[in-house]
């Protein structure tokens, strides 16, 4: 397969993200380019749901590239990010050759790469594929500082040192996102090697176009409607308000219900498509004929 081609100008990316259903705006787009271009990480918070994780997705189809994804998470550690031993497969191999009365051979072999494990990050460093792939670390805020400590040497020098191996340096470095939905604050250091971008919510046309480019089945009136709604909820003191991500969950849900258009009893039937919290539910339940009435343009009572 020919290799693709990188984006050679900030339009070009815009213009490819909306090839994969993915609508950026030029800020996220500018950081998108200026990473490849210099070859530096992107660093994208916002709030849940934005599209965040999505556009890391959207990129490596833009660049033909394969998605390593690294789900951060509270006491990730290298075993679990990088690299480990496979404890029983070494095992398995000293007792076979124990057996045949070789064990200086079994002490030797036990370390070589046919007992390591793989993690995202060593897939990312060390890796033959024709394009850098793109390596998604995904909630970095999840994870501890000592983790983000980790991150600081990899992201500088784009090398795995491994004792029993010696230090893997990557020939082609992956294109690198970072996405936070800051639950904390990252450490400045970090933030340094990378290019910042935040996300925000989209403004209403910008959602509907969302919602229409990732769930064409959704009738034009219906994803207006919902997406008006949607904007109305995020107006109200909820634990939890939805992303966008809910936004076209909820309109898919009620495309598949055969709703055209907002209807009252299959929006109260679906919210869960939304909200994610019973308290949500109950603080909004008893506002949902005002605020359908408020998404389509109607008098509200």
């Amino acid at each position: 397969m020919a290799e693709i081609q990188s984006p050679q100008s900030i339009d070009e990316v815009i213009a490819r993200l909306r090839d994969q259903h993915y609508l950026g705006d030029r800020r996220l787009a500018t950081a998108i380019y200026l990473g490849i271009r210099l070859g530096r990480p992107v660093f994208i918070e916002g709030e849940p749901g934005v599209g965040k994780t999505e556009a890391a997705k959207a990129m490596a189809a833009v660049l033909g590239a394969r998605l390593i994804r690294l789900q951060c998470h509270e006491g990730i550690d290298l075993a679990q990010a990088a690299y480990e031993w496979n404890y029983a497969r070494q095992l398995l191999h000293i007792r076979l050759l124990d057996e045949a009365g070789d064990r200086s051979r079994a002490e030797r072999d036990i370390f070589g790469p046919e007992f390591l494990l793989r993690r995202p990050l060593l897939e990312a460093i060390d890796n033959d594929d024709p394009q850098p792939p793109v390596l998604l670390i995904d909630e970095i805020d999840r994870s501890d500082e000592e983790f983000e400590a980790y991150l600081l040497e990899l992201l500088s020098d784009f090398q795995i040192s491994i004792p029993e191996l010696g230090t893997i340096t990557a020939r082609r470095p992956p294109f690198v996102v970072l996405t936070s939905n800051r639950t904390r604050e990252i450490h400045d250091a970090l933030k340094r090697r990378c290019l910042y971008v935040w996300i925000d919510y989209p403004d209403l046309e910008k959602e509907v176009a969302i919602v229409r480019a990732r769930a064409p089945e959704v009738a034009g009136q219906l994803a207006r409607e919902v997406a008006a709604l949607v904007h109305a909820l995020r107006e109200q003191d909820l634990y939890k308000v939805p992303g966008v991500a809910e936004t076209v969950d909820w309109a898919r849900a009620l495309a598949a219900l055969g709703a055209t258009a907002l209807d009252p009893v299959l929006v109260d039937a679906t919210l869960g498509a939304a909200l994610k919290y019973q308290e949500d539910l109950e603080r909004t339940r008893g506002l949902l004929p005002s605020l359908i009435a408020q998404a389509q343009g109607r008098p509200r009572d």
